[in-house]
């Protein structure tokens, strides 16, 4: 339980030493732990929440926006507020095997991603990638996406550094409603 800064900590008996620590529970980063809704396997029919978001609505699959050949969509376990994704629609694991047209459009998103990002939230930066395999770190290694992660002057504090832990300041749903506004369209 959160409490202000003024209240004495909770007494918890029977759970370890009381200490000043206050705590900032965030359970819904079990699911991204355990695994839950992760494909499991190689393909499409695997599970491959890539292949299914574009299923959905925008609002429900989290969409901001789709192109001809990909899309881009918030991510479920963002590293900071607003933290997107660049996919394409085709199930393809590499960046290598993106066609011509493909390669484009997905450069294309992300300059879009960024200047929705600046637009909408002021971002100062950016980190922008991919990982490659699952030995590179991709969660979802068998459907290529690139990660557009905003960044600003100072977001990294005492939470994410000490606590392990960050603080979103913004519900998913009001992050995508406000990029999508954002997002600049064809010329």
């Amino acid at each position: 339980m959160l409490h202000s800064m003024t209240s004495e900590p909770e007494q918890q008996i029977g759970v370890g030493t009381q200490d000043a620590f206050q705590r900032l529970w965030t359970p819904h980063r079990m699911a991204y732990i355990q695994g839950e809704n992760k494909p499991t396997g190689p393909g499409a029919e695997d599970g491959c929440p890539f292949c299914s978001i574009p299923s959905k609505s925008d609002e429900d699959g989290l969409v901001i926006a789709r192109g001809e050949r990909v899309y881009a969509v918030l991510n479920l376990y963002p590293y900071n507020g607003g933290h997107l994704m660049v996919v394409p629609f085709r199930h393809v694991a590499d960046y290598t095997e993106l066609d011509e047209a493909e390669t484009a459009e997905l450069g294309l998103f992300t300059k879009r991603a960024m200047t929705a990002l600046r637009t909408a939230s002021g971002a100062h930066g950016f980190n922008i990638g991919m990982n490659q395999g699952t030995v590179a770190g991709a969660g979802i290694a068998a459907h290529l996406h690139q990660h557009v992660v905003p960044r600003w002057g100072g977001d990294t504090n005492f939470m994410p550094v000490v606590g392990h832990t960050k603080v979103l300041p913004q519900l998913l749903a009001d992050t995508r409603a406000m990029l999508a506004d954002a997002w600049p369209h064809s010329p």
